[in-house]
């Protein structure tokens, strides 16, 4: 299905294929995981609107990715009034959104949940659960709920787990996961929606979990290093892809093979 905007002439600098006809928003898209998805899936010929905080780092992932088939809206996740222009901005560039992928987080804080302040576990939960909630429902009315697609939400091991000094962070990726089942049930047959968990993937965001310490904190996998962007963006891809056509309120944990290593030793 495609729509009167395609752009069949476009390949962007990631090396993009034919126009697919579909089209992806991902939030948290100028660096990082983020951008790792952005460039799996304009690289199989979607065309994408991208979100992030930083104006200027925004607007180089686009000249990156190409211009020519992504665009890019400024904003802070949780603020709801850069939600409705994103996907207003999408509609009116690319008149759908068959994907949304719910990637921006935060995790401000280091420590023991014992004396988290509380306003900062508000911020955290505003930011990593609540945006995409939000986000969630403007793509599901503005195209979705008539038209299908899939949402993907990227939780964390952090999520299933128990989570040392990022429990706040933690606790909102558990809730990720859970609204990712919440979203499954109540949007199926339509859209499918389901969750990946990354363990430690190489981000700025998670430089502070190796940094210094890579070969010491790669020696915990199984398969010998840590994540980079691009192995959740193959990820995503298929969750977002017609070889996943039957497969929603799940989430898939790419991790390295990190949890074979919590067995009885």
């Amino acid at each position: 299905m495609t729509d009167g905007n395609s752009n069949n002439s476009g390949h962007g600098g990631t090396g993009a294929g034919a126009d697919s006809g579909k089209v992806a928003l991902i939030t948290g898209a100028s660096r990082g995981i983020g951008y790792g998805i952005a460039e799996s899936l304009v690289a199989r010929g979607d065309r994408l609107c991208i979100t992030g905080r930083n104006e200027d780092a925004l607007k180089a992932a686009v000249e990156r990715l190409g211009a020519d088939r992504v665009i890019g809206v400024a904003g802070k996740a949780h603020d709801e009034a850069h939600q409705a222009h994103a996907v207003e901005r999408a509609m009116e560039a690319f008149g759908r959104v068959d994907f949304l992928i719910n990637n921006a987080g935060t995790n401000p804080v280091f420590g023991p949940i014992a004396d988290l302040d509380l306003g900062v576990a508000r911020k955290v939960f505003e930011t990593n659960v609540i945006s995409a909630l939000g986000f969630a429902q403007r793509t599901w009315h503005a195209w979705q709920k008539d038209n299908g697609g899939a949402i993907v939400n990227i939780a964390s091991i952090a999520g299933v787990s128990a989570s040392p000094f990022i429990g706040a962070y933690g606790m909102s990726k558990a809730a990720m996961v859970n609204l990712t089942l919440q979203l499954a049930h109540e949007m199926a047959p339509g859209v499918r929606v389901n969750a990946i968990a990354p363990a430690v993937v190489k981000t700025k965001f998670a430089q502070a979990l190796y940094e210094g310490r890579e070969e010491e904190a790669a020696a915990a996998y199984p398969l010998g290093r840590l994540g980079v962007p691009e192995d959740i963006g193959g990820a995503a891809a298929f969750l977002t892809s017609a070889q996943a056509e039957w497969i929603t309120g799940q989430t898939l944990v790419v991790d390295g093979g990190m949890f074979l290593n919590a067995g009885v030793h």
